[in-house]
């Protein structure tokens, strides 16, 4: 079952960080009647926690080392004094800032075998239910290429899911990975690129394997950006089956796995390595994450390889207050599944007013009808809002601008809101502002809808994706690069899947498709060259 929230032990008030952190993550559990999304029944309860997750042990460190007024002679430049170097900082950010600003190799902070930085990363790694955690400064961009690099140790082929992010084809290219890839399913209605079955995972990895490019390691996004999960217990089985390791890209469930209404933690599901964005919805500072090493049968392999891979992508000057922010943030969410109860039903309160108002819809209520959809995160809220015959992205701005309402995303029918798992929500200024924006489209009428062509299908692979982006290249008109060899990634929104990768050859129906949602308003084109995608970049 999962850790049940407890009155913390005393704590040295060190700082209002802290002492929010505790009293936050222990708020009694309130009770309020709303509708619940829909949870897959049958899923794995993460034990109760090894350690002791009322600890903060880097965060702490960083305090203590804050409040001891030290005359500090080294970097950072501001000298930890918010009134003697730190004024610009303090004046921004309050004083606090320039105090935790900390830097690396400190006795009683980082530095030693059991250091508090340690210990803080074996908490995280208790509480995610992984071997092994690593503190990440630079997002999980820096937690794919990590992984990209650590997976070359096992092999030179990666199948991928083709609805990856950019930085883990950065990582390709860095390690020189062969891919090949799986195509997720794709709801063409909305623009939204879904996930894998494990039945369509195996056959591509059969089809690899026949063709003589058995993969040494897989790739999978889960959740996608609209909050549907995979079957992750069942992808990591067949890609272990197959003699692979799974990197789960998990980098919009940093919170799943400590509440029951969430999906598992991907680690407690056989995943090898699991991307977390901490930051989106498990609530550390931007741009700070964390890699999870699972407890596979890779893990005795993987261990170094990642190690070494992270010093490679690491910044020698990693960010105290952000690593701090990582210590906080794991502390509050592990020990506060009454405060991520509040998060969920809040969710659904709004998820049960959109069933009422006929101008609206929840996407994920059709997420039935995709067989790789196994559970759904109750606290991204995808809003179909085609009734209102204006686009989704017209509905974000409109809210943004006229009521001080901020969506994650958008696309032609649809708007997505999100909720960290330890947000406190004003359902009542969410649901009016949604209103008063409904009423302001119904004045303004149908706004133009663009059509888009097909999903045309990638072109053949020619050159390794490394060789092809380190190769001599220049920019030639649209229709000329047909047939040639592409220098440069490409990504159409929406859906977001690569269309185009360094190595793969340029298709009449590919360049067709690009300019076709380039021209669109209510589209772009990632990587191009030019926002028209009037010219490709190819290998001479």
């Amino acid at each position: 079952m999962l850790h049940q929230e407890t009155t913390p032990p005393g704590l040295p008030a060190h700082d209002a960080l802290i002492e929010t952190a505790t009293a936050e993550a222990n708020a009694p559990f309130a009770t309020q009647a709303s509708a619940t999304p829909p949870v897959a029944t049958g899923r794995v309860a993460p034990p109760r926690y090894a350690e002791d997750q009322h600890r903060m042990p880097y965060a702490e460190a960083i305090a203590r080392f804050g409040d001891s007024a030290p005359l500090s002679l080294m970097v950072p430049g501001h000298g930890n004094d918010p009134e003697a170097g730190g004024e610009h900082i303090a004046r921004l950010f309050g004083g606090r800032v320039a105090q935790l600003d900390v830097p690396l190799l400190l006795e009683g902070i980082d530095a030693g075998e059991d250091s508090p930085l340690v210990q803080s990363q074996r908490l995280a790694a208790d509480a995610w239910g992984a071997k092994r955690s690593w503190f990440l400064t630079n997002g999980a961009s820096q937690a794919n290429r990590t992984a990209a690099i650590a997976v070359r140790g096992l092999g030179e082929r990666i199948l991928i899911q083709r609805a990856m992010h950019s930085s883990l084809t950065d990582g390709v290219l860095l390690s020189g990975l062969v891919p090949s890839f799986v195509a997720p399913s794709v709801d063409s209605r909305h623009g939204i690129a879904h996930g894998l079955t494990p039945e369509a995972l195996d056959a591509a990895l059969t089809r690899e394997a026949r063709a003589g490019r058995a993969v040494s390691s897989v790739y999978v996004v889960s959740p996608s950006y609209f909050g549907s999960v995979a079957d992750v217990a069942g992808l990591a089985e067949v890609s272990h089956r197959h003699g692979a390791a799974i990197i789960v890209d998990n980098a919009w469930g940093a919170h799943f796995g400590f509440h029951p209404e969430l999906p598992e933690s991907p680690a407690r599901l056989g995943a090898d390595l699991v991307v977390s964005s901490t930051h989106k919805l498990a609530g550390s500072l931007t741009q700070s994450a964390m890699l999870h090493l699972g407890h596979g049968p890779f893990a005795d392999r993987l261990e170094p390889l990642v190690a070494r891979a992270f010093s490679m992508t690491s910044s020698t000057s990693m960010s105290g207050v952000l690593m701090g922010s990582l210590d906080a943030a794991r502390h509050a969410i592990a020990t506060g599944e009454g405060r991520i109860g509040r998060a969920v039903r809040a969710a659904g309160e709004i998820r049960g007013r959109l069933a009422l108002d006929p101008r609206f819809s929840d996407i994920g209520d059709g997420f039935s009808a995709f067989p790789d959809i196994a559970e759904t995160d109750p606290l991204r809220i995808p809003i179909d809002v085609s009734r209102l015959r204006r686009s989704g992205h017209w509905v974000r701005a409109a809210l943004k601008e006229r009521h001080g309402v901020y969506l994650e995303m958008s696309t032609a029918t649809s708007a997505v809101a999100v909720i960290g798992a330890i947000r406190e929500v004003d359902v009542d200024r969410f649901m009016a502002a949604l209103d008063e924006v409904a009423r302001e489209a119904e004045r303004l009428g149908v706004e133009a809808v663009h059509e888009f062509p097909e999903l045309p299908e990638p072109g053949e692979l020619r050159m390794l994706p490394r060789d092809a982006y380190f190769s001599a290249s220049e920019v030639v008109p649209a229709e000329q690069a047909v047939g040639r060899i592409s220098a440069d990634t490409l990504a159409a929104y929406p859906p977001g899947i690569p269309n185009m990768l360094p190595g793969e050859e340029v298709t009449a129906d590919t360049v067709e498709f690009l300019r076709a949602v380039a021209a669109s308003p209510t589209g772009y084109v990632r990587g191009a060259v030019d926002a028209e995608v009037s010219g490709i970049r190819v290998v001479v």
